[in-house]
């Protein structure tokens, strides 16, 4: 009987739930074309061997489990930052130059859901689905970029085009999470919103209508290039904003610190938070 006890005493004890590290970093048009490439706007240069491995090594500094990517040129751009022996990616099937995608650690398992296309609007970007599979649950990841233009003004603003389009994507990114709510599973919605949701924001309340939302980046500002108001953003649903850990947003920084320098880094920073996991 002594010697059960022992050996019991000797097992290792799993005391906390195990954390996730998520991500989500806009790219700023990581792409593997060549300047001058009819699908890159003139002002756009494309990366050298150097920068990507500059970003690389930024991405293992990040060591998420979970990364939604912005502005990225599809699967061949992406795997330089996040080798396929550490992470498995997935891009939307968009036939534009800055697409958005999820890369995921190896070792996680994860179902590719049907792109939401409608949020493309017919010449934006797709968002990235996926359903994340964690053992005793899963969790239903979204990855966007929305439209461009509408960071402060208002959505209603007549005659703007910008915020016009937003407007129209604010429905359908709605449907997706009233539809994991009915679902009742844990869901993330992550990426760049190109909208600081400080105050009474009326794309979160909207969404908000659709589910009760966490945010990460409530009442904080991001540090990436000087103190400025978060467009990218982290909003947990279902059990999954329980699972969002306290005082655990974090906003990867770059050690260059010239503003020349954001053509060869990017004018985002990688933003994460870690989930504490059900056993």
């Amino acid at each position: 009987m002594r010697l059960l006890i022992l050996l019991i005493c000797l097992l290792p004890l799993r005391v906390h739930a195990a954390d996730l590290k998520i991500a989500t970093w806009n790219l700023d048009w990581l792409t593997t074309r060549q300047a001058g490439d009819r699908g890159l706007p003139a002002d756009v240069v494309p990366r050298s061997a150097g920068d990507f491995d500059l970003l690389a090594a930024y991405a293992q500094d990040l060591n998420a489990d979970v990364v939604a990517i912005e502005e990225v040129d599809g699967w061949a751009a992406a795997v330089k930052l996040f080798p396929r022996d550490r992470y498995s990616v997935h891009m939307t099937r968009d036939h534009v130059a800055q697409r958005v995608g999820i890369a995921v650690r190896r070792g996680l398992h994860y179902d590719a859901n049907p792109d939401v296309t409608g949020l493309s609007l017919g010449h934006l970007r797709s968002g990235a689905d996926i359903t994340l599979h964690l053992g005793s649950a899963d969790l239903r990841i979204l990855a966007i970029h929305l439209k461009k233009g509408c960071r402060d003004k208002t959505l209603q603003k007549t005659g703007d085009q910008a915020c016009m389009e937003l407007g129209s994507q604010i429905p359908l990114l709605a449907e997706w999470i009233a539809a994991r709510r009915q679902e009742g599973v844990p869901f993330l919605v992550l990426g760049d919103f190109n909208r600081s949701m400080d105050g009474k924001d009326a794309l979160l309340a909207a969404l908000r209508q659709a589910a009760p939302l966490m945010r990460a980046t409530e009442g904080r500002s991001s540090p990436c290039w000087g103190n400025e108001s978060f467009i990218d953003h982290i909003l947990a649903g279902g059990a999954a904003a329980e699972w969002m850990k306290p005082d655990t947003l974090r906003v990867l920084t770059f050690r260059e610190t010239d503003p020349a320098l954001k053509d060869r880094l990017s004018d985002h920073c990688p933003v994460s938070v870690r989930l504490a996991l059900p056993d």
